[in-house]
């Protein structure tokens, strides 16, 4: 499967990189788009559960990096509840080999 990292800005200002197993990211975040925080675990969420279950068709289990990520995300969310106005920036995207996206 083609590896990907989203690399984000919370709204502290400190960034991230995430893991996805799928290209599927690209598809749901955009390099230099920010989104409200709510929004961004949306959309994380569903990103990731594709790209798990892409894992899954193709290799028979659920990919436990992808649904590690989220917990990660969900919990760092978490953290920025009750800042109002909270975004999280998409900073970039890449690949595996670290080229841009």
């Amino acid at each position: 499967m083609p590896e990907m990292y989203f690399h984000v800005r919370w709204p502290d200002g400190v960034t991230q990189r995430c893991y996805s197993p799928s290209t599927v990211v690209e598809d749901y975040f955009s390099p230099g788009d920010e989104y409200e925080l709510a929004e961004f675990v949306e959309r994380s969420r569903t990103a990731l559960g594709i790209a798990g279950e892409r894992v899954k068709e193709k290799f028979g289990f659920f990919c436990t990096g992808a649904s590690d990520q989220l917990a990660q995300i969900e919990r760092t969310a978490a953290s920025y509840s009750t800042v109002g106005g909270a975004k999280v920036a998409v900073e970039s995207l890449t690949g595996a080999d670290g080229r841009a996206r």
